[in-house]
Formats: structure tokens, C-alpha cells, sequence
């Protein structure tokens, strides 16, 4: 050989060395569901190669491993998944990492915590990984940055005690987002700092804003006349905000006629922007494109939660798409609604069944018509939404109920699954586990 053909060679292994370390970050793990609710907080699984068939039974655990209670939905980012939960023994909460190809340990956070809430399975709000960082917040407050692969401290905060919060009756829930260099987070602090932003790199408040009581819903961004917008549900209205100064741009007064409780997160399509809670049913606004300002297109609330008008939603945020409202309402009815006056068309009772607070987690599977629905009786389903019905092509059991989220009909499944990787990864009260949903390997004839 000589030695030309050995340096084209190893120029060409380096070459491929390179390539592969470049591309560890995404593509050999797949895409990445680094926050609540997926990259962009729309429930969209952007994923090639995945079964449009579900085994019979039980779907095929890749790894599992012990954990404690806790609402807290699993994130994955960079081969590593990040969850939250609670010792109720040691009156501690915890962070938790895992190697998201074998489930093993990598590290963990673990703090006191005492719970003054109701509730108390434990934490709610997912991880949020962003630029190497993990931020994390639990049920009472206490708000970290963490270095994502090592899991060292890099700032912490003590929000409870910071900003002498009205704590909601359930805790912090909305899980922390990333703006540029912003870390905006629902604090339902008092003096006007129920939305407040820190510093990312240092927890430096940079803005607070609306003098309201906090829900629990997570907030998103938008776009309105060439500009972003965050959009916050709390506990009093829905708002619009200039994200790098809390600025607000508009607002709906939304106070609740029994105590705050929207738990969804905002959605859009178009000009349309959509929220409902169980007690006060929902909102839709329109959100021009070219203007900072909204109108209220329609308002819909039944006589209670259980006599509803349109949608009173509860935990599993709806899907606003094409001029139509998929959602379950407060008793596990999936109703579809007319976007544009709220009217209903139709509505199933096979996707979960009928209780009070029943839930279903959508998630979209992109360039596709598929919409992967996760039931609190731990069930996956692939289903079809139109105005013509809910079509459930295929379902399996993922996860068995637990109790310590809620004790009644034999435990629920109430946490959101992170789809990544071409799996799901998806936790109870006592494990948490991927299985993968790769499609299989056609052979040659």
C-alpha cells in the first residue's frame, strides 16, 4: 500500500469520525423532546420509521427503571432523558437523568422539600434542556440550572421564598421556558411577578409581570406583527407579552368562578388561539398575524363541570387544527368542536373510559394523518381525527395505572410521554421505561 492510499484512508476514516460526533446531538438518536410538550411545545412527533401497526397485548419494554411518584412528564435530549419525582418518606424531591439507550443511571439531584399542597405525588413540571443546560422546578418552588451531562449546580433560586408566593393549591406546575437568553417561568409571585424571566446563565430576574394569581399551564410563543409573543394562561386571563420585557401586548380577563385551575397549554392554528379549563370551559381569541392585539371569537361555559357547554377540558391539552377542536372533556367525553363558534359536532366514549378527570396525552406525528394518543390507563393508541369521527386504528397497553397520582378507579397514568428516538419514554408513580415504536425490519423475500 502506499503511502498516498494510506493518508487518503485515514483522511477518510477521520472524515467519518467527524461526521459521527457531529451528528451525535440528533440524528443517530433521532429527534430529540427536549421540553413539555416536544421542540417547539405543539405535541408535534417529528419521526421517520415508526409502526403504524401495534403489537398485540403489551408493547415490548426496551429498559425500565425504579422511580418515585410525581407528575412530572420525562424530557430527552442529547441520549439522556431527565424526569422528576418525589421520596414522600424523606420529604425530598428529586432530579433524575438516565442514559436514554440502556436506562442506567447518570445522575441525580436530591433536595428537601416539604409539601404544604394538595395532591402530594410529587413534582410537576418537566425538565427543560436547552444550550447544555437541564432547568428544572419543583412543586414548591425551588427553581435549578444544571450542567445536562454532569448534573453539577450551576444556580438555584427559592422562588417561595423569593418572591412570597400565593401558592397555588396544587403547587408550581407550568414547566420552565427558553427564550434566548431567558428562562421564563409562572411563579404566581406577589407585587406583579406571576410570570417572571431570569438570566439563563446566571438566575438574574430580568422582567416580572401581571399582578394575578398563577395556574398551572406552561407557556408558549407566537408570532405576531414580525415579532414574538409569549402567550401565558394564569390563573385570572389569558395574555399576550413582549417575552424579552414582559411587556403585555393584550389580554382576555379569564378569572375562575370556583379557584384556578388551567392545567392545558395554550394552542394555535392561524389566527386562532385556544384554551379551556374543567370549571370555567374555553376561550377562543383570534391572534392577527399582522397586528400586536387580539379579539374574543367565541366563550363557551357550561352550567358546571358537569353539565358542560363546548369543551371543559382538564389535563390533556386539545388539538386546535383546520377549523376544528379535538379535545376530552371534563368526564373523559372526546368531543370535536367548530372552531369558529364552538358548536359541537361530535363526540367518543372509546378512546378512555368515562370518569371524572379522564385524560388522554395528543401527540401528531408529522407529515402524517396519524395522532398518537397516550389514556391514563396507560394505553398508546394511534388514532385518526376529522370532523367525520375518531378512528382508532391500533392500541396496546404501554404502562399500568398507579395510585399516588390518584388513588381512585385503580390509579391513573396522568404524565405526558416524551416521543423521541423513535420510541416513547413514559413513567407511574413506580418506573419509568422506553419502549420503542422502530417499525420492524421488513425481510427479503
Amino acid at each position: 500500500m502506499t503511502l498516498r492510499t494510506k493518508l487518503f484512508r485515514s483522511a477518510v476514516c477521520l472524515s467519518c469520525v467527524l461526521q459521527i460526533a457531529t451528528h451525535l446531538d440528533s440524528p443517530l438518536f433521532g429527534e430529540d423532546w427536549p421540553q413539555w410538550r416536544g421542540q417547539n411545545r405543539d405535541a408535534v412527533w417529528h419521526a421517520d420509521g415508526v409502526m403504524q401497526e401495534l403489537p398485540e397485548g403489551q408493547l415490548p419494554i426496551a429498559w425500565s427503571q425504579e422511580i418515585g411518584a410525581g407528575y412530572s412528564g420525562p424530557t430527552v435530549a442529547k441520549g439522556l432523558v431527565y424526569v422528576m419525582d418525589r421520596q414522600k418518606e424523606k420529604g425530598t424531591e428529586r432530579v433524575l437523568c438516565f442514559n436514554s439507550t440502556t436506562g442506567q443511571p447518570v445522575w441525580k439531584h436530591e433536595y428537601e422539600c416539604r409539601y404544604k399542597i394538595g395532591y402530594e405525588a410529587g413534582p410537576r413540571a418537566s425538565v427543560t434542556i436547552d444550550d447544555g443546560r437541564a432547568y428544572a422546578v419543583g412543586a414548591m418552588g425551588n427553581l435549578f440550572c444544571f450542567e445536562a451531562q454532569a448534573g453539577s449546580i450551576v444556580w438555584q433560586k427559592d422562588l417561595k421564598a423569593e418572591y412570597q408566593i400565593e401558592m397555588p393549591i396544587w403547587g408550581i406546575a407550568a414547566s420552565p421556558l427558553i427564550y434566548e437568553n431567558l428562562i421564563i417561568q409562572q411563579v404566581s409571585g406577589s407585587d406583579g411577578a406571576c410570570m417572571v424571566a431570569f438570566n439563563k446563565s446566571d438566575g438574574k430576574e430580568v422582567w416580572k409581570s401581571l399582578n394575578e394569581r398563577a395556574g398551572y399551564s406552561s407557556p408558549i410563543v407566537i408570532r405576531q406583527a414580525d415579532q414574538d409573543v409569549l402567550v401565558c394562561w394564569t390563573g385570572e386571563s389569558l395574555s399576550g407579552l413582549n417575552p424579552k420585557t414582559g411587556e403585555v401586548h393584550w389580554s382576555h380577563v379569564m378569572r375562575p368562578r370556583n379557584m384556578p385551575i388551567g392545567i392545558c397549554t395554550p394552542v394555535i392554528d392561524g389566527e386562532k388561539l385556544f384554551v379551556s379549563s374543567f370549571y370555567d370551559g374555553s376561550l377562543m381569541v383570534k391572534v392577527p398575524s399582522s397586528k400586536l392585539e387580539s379579539t374574543e371569537i367565541w366563550r363557551a361555559v357550561g352550567r358546571d363541570e358537569k353539565n358542560t357547554k363546548s369543551l371543559h377540558a382538564m389535563i390533556g391539552t386539545p388539538i386546535l387544527s383546520e377549523g376544528h377542536v379535538y379535545g376530552v372533556d371534563s368526564y373523559g367525553e372526546f368531543r370535536c368542536l367548530n372552531a369558529d363558534n364552538g358548536e359541537r359536532i361530535w363526540e367518543d366514549l372509546s378512546a378512555v373510559p368515562k370518569a371524572r378527570w379522564s385524560t388522554i396525552h395528543m401527540v401528531r406525528q408529522a407529515n402524517s394523518d396519524r395522532i398518537w394518543m397516550f389514556n391514563e390507563r396507560g394505553e398508546l393508541l394511534i388514532s385518526k381525527l376529522s370532523p367525520k369521527g375518531l378512528e382508532i386504528l391500533d392500541r396496546c397497553q404501554v404502562i399500568e395505572p398507579t395510585k399516588a397520582q390518584l388513588s381512585q378507579r385503580d390509579g391513573v397514568c396522568w404524565t405526558h410521554p416524551a416521543f423521541a428516538e423513535q420510541s416513547i419514554f413514559i413513567r407511574n408513580d413506580n418506573r419509568l421505561l422506553r419502549a420503542s415504536l422502530k417499525a420492524p425490519v421488513k425481510s427479503n423475500p
